[in-house]
């Protein structure tokens, strides 16, 4: 029912490798091996990504060719075909300045050779892990680094299309990145040290722009909003979102028809708002006087940001915008990417409740997300609309993005949503179990440093956002299992 605001795009390079030599020796082979070169890309095309190909590399010659447009061309992620044996000539070039990851593919186009039969040709076509180890060897001694092999065959191969396809996810993470709009409006809730980031520091380990914006900005969006508009809001967010009677919080009440209206309104101001200033994402905070227009449209964002989440542009409270990329990862991974934080333990059942106020990931709750009005944001200033929902049942991967004296890091954790009854309190929660011990996993967790946020997203995901980390030079830690690696 919520479409993205832009397509999830990904550029990936594909050279093919060989040995010239051959050519001469072998009539034929050459052309076979760009047949299998084919197969590739096409599993590659079938992952939604633009593909750039280089073809066939069998000189030192073409290689520094295709080294020279690598960055031009902009490849989020760079395919090295082992089609067969190569010398580490055809690669050395492209390796030294490729400024992507490089992934190197080993695809045997046999699961095995026919052993009553096999002669030269036939091996030389299934030669692919060959020149693997000299690949990875040259990568080393130029200071270099293989980002990943992929070892398999090339048809009926999952575990190998698998493989393809997360790099493939990675690429759209980084080419979302690379030049994303990471807006920043107000100030850091006071006193909270760890949501302070320097926006050069996050320019530079990301590739994007922050511009800095102001809360007149938005009201003056909001002015220009027409009767018509709020109404098309009004009957979406109806449409969307369940508003059922409060339960057992006295700070809950059913969805008022004044908050209803603010909300609406809102939304589509912030729809002006992002298009005005070309937003990837936007992580705000402002207190605003009381009775002030500032406070009346800062306090009734949660909706529309929730909206706009589920269109691809996160949105995040508190002016977190180390959380807000963290989100902005997951979304482009499929994943959701919802603001969360640790809320109290359930010790008899072994979870924890996981979830936050304000803005969340519609796309993956669980159910018909909720409305409720609330007569105070605890520890904020206002009232208004706040968003509760439940996440789907199954595995769920939380990201946090923390800053330590060195730089960045990303903390990484998987674990599981169940379903159960949450706090009926117009926030978010869901219960969230971290197996074999759950009080073990959180006290693992926060040893290693991290900000009280972090994005929430569905499925298992922690080996792709290391790969991720990896790419972009910053420190990742997995916590799992009662240890951290």
């Amino acid at each position: 029912m919520i479409m993205r605001k832009k397509p999830l795009e990904g550029t990936v390079g594909i050279v093919g490798v060989g040995h010239a030599v051959y050519w001469g020796q072998f009539e034929g082979l050459r052309e076979k091996l760009l047949e299998y070169h084919e197969e590739l890309k096409k599993m590659i095309g079938a992952c939604g990504v633009d593909i750039v190909d280089y073809g066939m590399v069998d000189s030192s010659e073409r290689a520094f060719e295709v080294a020279g447009k690598l960055k031009g061309d902009g490849v989020d992620v760079l395919f090295c075909n082992m089609l067969t044996y190569a010398t580490s000539s055809v690669f050395a070039p492209v390796i030294r300045e490729a400024g992507m990851p490089v992934v190197l593919t080993a695809l045997q186009p046999l699961k095995h050779l026919d052993y009553s039969r096999a002669n030269t040709r036939e091996q030389l076509e299934n030669d692919c892990i060959c020149s693997v180890p000299e690949f990875t060897g040259v990568a080393v001694r130029m200071g270099k680094k293989i980002s990943d092999v992929i070892i398999g065959t090339l048809y009926g191969d999952g575990n190998a299309a698998a493989e393809i396809g997360e790099w493939c996810d990675i690429a759209k993470v980084l080419h979302g990145l690379r030049g994303a709009r990471f807006g920043l409006m107000g100030h850091v809730l006071e006193a909270m040290y760890d949501m302070h980031a320097d926006p050069t520091a996050i320019s530079a380990a990301f590739g994007v722009h922050v511009p800095l914006l102001e809360v007149d900005d938005l009201i003056d969006a909001a002015a220009s909003v027409t009767e018509e508009e709020t109404e098309q809001k009004k009957r979406k967010i109806l449409e969307l979102f369940d508003t059922p009677d409060p339960v057992s919080d006295p700070l809950t009440e059913k969805l008022t028809p004044g908050d209803l209206e603010k909300s609406a309104r809102t939304a589509a101001a912030l729809d002006r708002f992002v298009e005005r200033h070309r937003l990837s994402g936007l992580a705000y905070y402002y207190n605003g006087l009381p009775g002030s227009e500032h406070r009346e449209i800062v306090s009734s964002l949660i909706v529309g940001n929730s909206l706009l989440n589920a269109e691809g542009i996160p949105m995040c409270g508190e002016y977190d915008i180390k959380t807000l990329i963290a989100m902005f990862i997951m979304d482009r991974l499929n994943m959701g990417g919802s603001f969360a934080e640790f809320h109290p333990f359930d010790f008899d059942e072994n979870f924890i409740f996981v979830g936050h106020d304000g803005p969340h990931h519609i796309a993956v709750a669980e159910g018909r997300p909720v409305v409720r009005s609330l007569k105070k944001y605890h520890g904020k200033p206002g009232s208004g609309a706040s968003v509760e929902f439940k996440l789907k049942e199954g595995p769920i991967t939380i990201l946090g993005i923390t800053q330590t004296a060195c730089g960045f890091k990303f903390v990484v954790g998987e674990g599981e949503s169940k379903s159960g009854p949450i706090p009926p309190t117009g926030n978010t929660n869901t219960r969230g179990f971290f197996p074999p011990d759950t009080r073990e996993f959180v006290k693992r967790w926060v040893m290693e440093g991290p900000t009280h946020h972090y994005a929430l997203g569905i499925g298992h995901r922690a080996g792709t956002i290391k790969k991720i980390a990896e790419a972009l030079g910053i420190e990742c830690v997995i916590v799992d299992n009662g240890f951290s690696h």
